[in-house]
């Protein structure tokens, strides 16, 4: 369990990352604590990359089907630009975003404001994925989340695709990916 920590001051930013195979949690847990902070009457911003339109065009929404507002960017740097009042700043599908993404988290952190970030920290072939172990590095706080493994019921944290589509970037759910634990991942 995730504990909040306290803000004691101006400066006092952080950088949270939720990680984890698909199908373990990030997203909802990422929203849960949006709406914690909306409860203590905080100012939010919720960002996600463009290309992730599976469930809503614009709202971040988990597999349970929860979801919270959101805004659509192409560059993590337009973060920087549409976050300005913010005291936290919700970023969801970290995977997909570029590079520059541990830098925007580590100005905003800088400028005091409450940074969490969820994202897949291995891709399909088992591989650390676009800019989240970067971002892993810069993290004040780091929790990662598992699924359960679809073939054998252990703790998964591989995702597993199902499908034939080649490249590393292809979005799915569970019509193209599956978790698995270890040994399950690496018999194929």
């Amino acid at each position: 369990m995730f504990i909040e920590p306290f803000k004691t001051g101006v400066d006092s930013g952080w950088i949270e990352v939720i990680c984890g195979s698909m199908f373990s949690g990030k997203t909802e847990e990422l929203i849960r604590r949006l709406k914690r902070a909306q409860i203590a009457n905080q100012r939010i911003e919720i960002f996600k990359p463009a290309i992730d339109t599976r469930y809503h065009e614009t709202d971040v929404v988990s597999h349970d089907e929860s979801r919270i507002r959101s805004t659509p960017v192409t560059a993590s740097q337009n973060i920087l630009l549409l976050a300005e009042d913010a005291e936290v700043i919700g970023i969801d599908e970290a995977q997909f975003f570029d590079a520059e993404l541990p830098n925007v988290a580590e100005t905003l952190a800088s400028k005091g404001v409450r940074v969490i970030v969820a994202g897949l920290d291995m891709d399909f072939q088992g591989q650390p994925f676009g800019p989240v172990p970067a971002l892993l590095a810069k993290a004040d706080y780091i929790t990662k989340l598992h699924a359960i493994c679809v073939v054998c019921g252990n703790i998964a944290n591989y995702s597993y695709r199902t499908s034939a589509d080649e490249g590393r970037l292809v979005l799915g759910e569970k019509d193209k990916y599956e978790p698995r634990c270890r040994k399950c991942y690496h018999r194929g």
